[in-house]
């Protein structure tokens, strides 16, 4: 079956730029239209019809850098208009493409799905990354500046071999987009509402979650850099460590160093901050939209935590028309389905023991 996935994946990638037409895809793979559609979205967890609209406005993205003309990038990807165009753009960035074009900050990367392809896809080194993130900005690598990583792997990673020079490391070891939280963050009633949530005790949850960052808590830096993957775990803890700089009234400039978990190819913003705590009350604590315009990134990961926030959503239906599958093969297929969700094994596998899945173990 993942074969005849990749099939289609590969028939739809070289008809990006035409008018998609099920009936041609399905009269290529020698299927029903039904069933064409029907498999696709079982085994990848998206319709074909957003899988080829999210695949073509990431794509265009590259176009907008580059300058070329809207209404140029419009027609090359068979749009009515540059006004449908546009429409499209926003609904899913949070921006327009003039936008975008102006100040070309980082979005969400979609690629092209490949089934079963293994792990270990890392094919960037982060030393050479980060050299060339040296080379454009030095002052980011001295005694007063602050990175905050998104969790222990990557943090032992950068501090253990010194990637960002004399400047200090903390984890920020955290999963947002699950559970309650309060208000005021890092205080005592955010660390008895989070251990709750994660079903640990306040001291142990203190532990692993607090005493980590408090370099964060007492030191002053004229620089913060802030270590975050693209997807909506990453950008929920990037909220949350935003929303707190606000609401400790930090005077120095932040700095996002955006990134894909499976190539590390690093997009790096200063975040002039302002609204981000009133976007994480928003967001985070009443799970309402946002008020305020957010980065492209963060945008895409917000519309996505407030899909998860329903019972019915789209990792939840995946699960339901999967439940066939023993639940090692699940978890499996949901991380490799999910990229923008983020989730780790104990979120996905909470997930599948709720919904009740048979289980072949």
């Amino acid at each position: 079956m993942n074969e005849y996935i990749q099939l289609m994946i590969d028939w739809i990638e070289d008809h990006l730029k035409n008018e998609f037409s099920l009936e041609d895809l399905a009269s290529y793979m020698g299927y029903s239209p039904y069933y064409c559609s029907f498999k696709f979205h079982q085994v990848t967890g998206i319709s074909i019809r957003r899988y080829i609209l999210l695949r073509k406005l990431y794509l265009s993205t590259e176009d907008l850098e580059n300058k070329r003309r809207i209404i140029d990038i419009a027609l090359d990807y068979n749009y009515s208009s540059q006004e449908a165009y546009s429409r499209s753009f926003k609904a899913v960035f949070g921006v327009s493409p003039r936008e975008f074009q102006l100040d070309q900050l980082p979005v969400q990367s979609f690629a092209k799905i490949t089934i079963d392809e293994g792990g270990g896809r890392m094919n960037r080194s982060r030393e050479k990354e980060v050299k060339q993130l040296r080379k454009r900005k030095e002052e980011l690598f001295d005694q007063h500046v602050l990175n905050i990583l998104n969790g222990q792997v990557m943090y032992e990673e950068f501090k253990n071999k010194k990637l960002m020079g004399d400047s200090d490391y903390v984890p920020f070891n955290e999963a947002m987009c699950v559970n309650a939280t309060t208000t005021s963050i890092f205080d005592l009633a955010f660390i008895q509402t989070r251990a709750t949530g994660h079903n640990v005790s306040e001291d142990s949850y203190s532990k692993k979650v607090i005493e980590p960052l408090t370099n964060l808590f007492k030191k002053k830096y004229n620089y913060i850099v802030l270590w975050f993957g693209e997807d909506m775990f990453c950008q929920m803890n990037l909220l949350t460590i935003l929303a707190y700089l606000e609401q400790s009234q930090y005077e120095g400039k932040v700095f996002f160093n955006s990134f894909r978990e499976d190539e590390f190819k690093v997009s790096q913003t200063e975040l002039p901050l302002g609204s981000y705590y009133s976007v994480y009350e928003e967001v985070l604590v009443h799970h309402r939209k946002p008020s305020n315009k957010v980065l492209p990134v963060m945008h895409q990961a917000i519309e996505l935590f407030l899909e998860m926030q329903k019972e019915d959503n789209i990792v939840t239906r995946y699960i339901q028309k999967n439940n066939h599958l023993p639940r090692a093969e699940m978890l499996k297929r949901l991380i490799e389905a999910f990229p923008a969700v983020g989730y780790g094994d104990t979120q996905y596998l909470n997930l599948i023991d709720k919904i009740g899945v048979d289980r072949q173990d």
